[in-house]
């Protein structure tokens, strides 16, 4: 077996930007120290998720990349000899910002970056009015542990994104998250749609053959506009298999640091039961790139 040990870390945030990342910093320092090897933060771990109104001077969060945050977290990594994936506000230019995940190497080099591609835009979740899409295509980030395919959030209700990433030889598939309740929802409701992001994830593992890791952010973050009641984040960080497999599925409530061991070989063999990509009809797929399909 290829084993690799993988920290992930399910946090509440405070509006202490320092404080919440010495906590991820002794998290991550923690989890070093048992063993892991690959360590996975969720969306935007800094500090709030800063969406939930439009608000021009929020665009002060951003940092450049290379920045405070890489020399931070790449730091940390070379220190303890691990891959760290990081999700940061990029600032790229004025006027021009990204929700931008960087792959710190276990040299404390970056390793590469990806720029979220889909950007959603819903009550609460203001993304649009603060993030570019993406610009760097799905393509794989080669570090000295393996092949990672890291995308973000909204990407992961996307199947292009997953199969993309997989085309090109990415050995998992991660996902830094921040989703959670509306409290206008219903109870039944709310599981249906948390339920609902969990099958599609799963269903990316299975549709690939590939290993899935999901970091979501935990606990409630208020609306300061008080336009809505806030966001109660639902957690649930897992990692499943190649078979959509649970591995490790963590509470809705709790903060979570641990460790998981996947073993990146299944996927070869997996693949060689179910040869989804051997029978794909390539030949035929060409109308997938348009927006609609009429008059059918």
């Amino acid at each position: 077996m290829r084993q690799m040990n993988i920290g992930i870390i399910q946090q509440h945030n405070t509006a202490d930007i320092k404080l919440n990342m010495q906590r991820l910093a002794d998290s991550i320092k923690k989890l070093a120290k048992e063993g892991a090897q690959l360590i996975v933060l969720q969306e935007l771990h800094n500090g709030l998720y800063f969406c939930q109104t439009e608000n021009v001077d929020l665009f002060d969060l951003a940092e450049p990349i290379p920045g405070p945050s890489t020399d931070f977290y790449g730091s940390l990594a070379k220190d303890l000899g691990i891959v760290i994936v990081t999700s940061l506000f990029e600032k790229r230019a004025p006027g021009l910002y990204h929700n931008t995940v960087v792959v710190m190497d276990s040299d404390g080099t970056i390793a590469g970056k990806y720029r979220k591609m889909h950007i959603p835009d819903d009550p609460a979740y203001y993304e649009k009015f603060y993030f570019t899409p993406g610009d760097l295509g799905f393509s794989p980030i080669n570090t000295s542990i393996g092949r990672l395919g890291v995308l973000v959030c909204w990407d992961q209700w996307y199947p292009e994104a997953a199969r993309l990433m997989a085309l090109k030889g990415a050995e998992i598939l991660i996902y830094p998250t921040a989703i959670g309740y509306e409290s206008s929802d219903t109870k039944e409701e709310q599981q249906r749609q948390r339920e609902a992001w969990t099958t599609v994830q799963r269903g990316h593992a299975v549709a690939n053959g590939l290993p899935v890791i999901t970091v979501n952010r935990v606990g409630f973050e208020p609306d300061p506009s008080q336009q809505t009641n806030g966001i109660q984040f639902w957690g649930s960080s897992m990692v499943v298999g190649p078979q959509g497999e649970f591995l490790y599925r963590a509470p809705d409530n709790e903060e979570v640091s641990t460790i998981v061991t996947i073993d990146l070989e299944r996927s070869e063999q997996v693949r060689r039961w179910w040869p989804f990509l051997r029978d794909r009809r390539i030949d035929q797929y060409g109308e997938i790139s348009k927006r609609f399909i009429d008059g059918l």
